[in-house]
């Protein structure tokens, strides 16, 4: 059996979407599991949707996520250059085989002309008007500098039947097929026959994409037995959709890579939770790292089935991983969200400790820590908790005591704070969980909050733990 090569083929327009990346992730586990050669090409031949500094993004997102090729702009390779627009020599020659084979035929018709055709249904189907041009008038018309395109000639009768790994055999009506330009007016190729020429090139003989090519590869395949060349292997993969009827579109502003990133995301989360976004291991695995799904990868799992996209799934994935962190590395992590904001000002090491498992993404970190500088009146009704016998009726009764404790506190830290607290509950004859209670709604206010009273109060410091819990006393009285 030859070596597996595949590709992934991006345009730089941009962010790299999550159904790109998906892409290369399939691609990238599929050639890994088969001992293969994955291939990055870089696909700018529509020169008007070029984004400056998309091919960037494109190395720099492969790289942090871990999906490594073997060849490419940057690696090098057998087959480059691997930037299309490096290539538009050979496509051109490829082209006139076609028109010399019959398979394709040179168009000049103006836009004016091309406006004029039949509207069906909001779109214009070309009448191969300038298929059947004499030798003699195309070269003449050529010289003088009239400006055309190459178009490809398709088949007006019978049908193109192919296999899908994932979708079986596709079969399109040929008359349904348009003769599409492969050779724009610029000299640049199309999208369809560049990649067609390159794949073959570059020895491709696995293509993955996405399910939207599912019914323009006819095409692809006529020009590869115009050719006489070998067809690849197609394993189409399903839509990611953001609802039951919107399909997740960079073109909408649908979450990239790197926007999840700047949201607090960690990269190995968002990896694993695209590689589930169409294909599931055949054990119900949720969680794994890059090896376990290069192990566990196959086509058969890849589902016919659009996903949907759940921001809530990812956010939970994302917090076991975080879970999982040293504390040594989430604090790393989470520096950039805590040095330019307000909880620059408190104690980094007890703040990571306070958050660590009770976040899901690092961008929630401020948001569920606003009360640590925020402290409002708030409902005295808040206090009661029936499970713990508190209320505000003991809460007035018992913050006093409560205050004179830890006012007393010399060394303030979690554990004597949370001993104090402890020890005067058994002094007072009440239950533990209600003095921790009407403690931790004294400093915050708050009917839910990311740890204990004397958790907030270490991280917030002895003369702010005690004027909130005078303005406390305050408030009930």
């Amino acid at each position: 059996m030859k070596q597996l090569r595949t590709r992934f083929a991006p345009s730089p327009t941009g962010y790299l979407h999550i159904g790109g990346l998906r892409t290369a992730l399939y691609s990238y586990l599929y050639v890994r599991k088969n001992n293969g050669k994955f291939i990055l090409r870089i696909e700018d031949t529509d020169q008007g949707r070029y984004v400056e500094g998309a091919v960037e993004i494109i190395y720099r997102t492969l790289r942090e996520t871990g999906i490594v090729y073997d060849e490419g702009p940057d690696v090098g390779g057998d087959y480059g250059p691997y930037i299309q627009s490096e290539r538009k020599n050979e496509y051109l020659k490829y082209a006139k085989q076609l028109v010399e084979s019959g398979h394709a035929y040179y168009c000049f018709c103006s836009e004016e002309r091309l406006a004029s055709l039949p509207d069906v249904n909001g779109a214009r189907r070309y009448d191969k008007h300038c298929l059947h041009l004499s030798k003699d008038e195309v070269e003449r018309r050529i010289a003088s500098g009239e400006k055309y395109v190459i178009r490809q000639n398709m088949p007006t009768t019978g049908s193109t039947t192919y296999h899908d790994a994932v979708y079986g055999d596709i079969t399109i009506e040929n008359s349904e097929l348009e003769d599409q330009i492969l050779i724009k007016s610029d000299g640049m190729p199309t999208y369809n026959f560049a990649n067609v020429i390159d794949d073959h090139l570059m020895h491709i003989n696995c293509v993955m994409r996405g399910v939207e090519y599912l019914s323009s590869t006819p095409k692809y395949n006529l020009l590869y037995d115009a050719f006489g060349w070998e067809r690849p292997m197609y394993i189409h993969m399903p839509p990611i959709m953001k609802d039951a009827q919107h399909k997740l579109s960079k073109r909408n502003g649908d979450a990239s890579y790197e926007d999840l990133i700047k949201k607090g995301f960690l990269k190995d989360a968002i990896i694993n939770y695209i590689a589930l976004l169409g294909w599931s291991p055949k054990d119900d695995s949720e969680k794994m790292s890059m090896d376990e799904m290069q192990q566990k990868f196959d086509i058969s799992g890849i589902s016919k089935s659009p996903s949907i996209f759940d921001p809530l799934k990812l956010a939970w994935l994302n917090s076991l991983y975080i879970k999982e962190m040293s504390a040594e590395d989430f604090a790393d992590y989470a520096t950039p969200w805590m040095e330019n904001g307000f909880l620059a000002k408190f104690d980094k090491t007890l703040v990571c400790k306070l958050i660590q498992s009770r976040i899901e993404t690092f961008g929630e970190m401020e948001d569920k820590l606003r009360f640590l500088v925020e402290f409002d009146k708030f409902d005295k009704d808040l206090y009661t908790n029936v499970k713990q016998k508190a209320d505000a009726t003991l809460a007035k009764e018992i913050l006093p005591a409560i205050r004179a404790k830890l006012s007393a506190v010399t060394e303030w830290t979690n554990q004597n704070l949370f001993d104090t607290l402890v020890n005067l509950s058994a002094e007072l004859n009440c239950k533990k969980g209600a003095v921790l209670w009407i403690a931790r709604i004294a400093l915050t206010g708050l009917a839910v909050t990311p740890g204990g009273a004397s958790e907030i109060a270490e991280i917030i410091g002895k003369d702010e733990t005690l004027r909130r819990i005078d303005e406390s006393i305050a408030m009930l009285n």
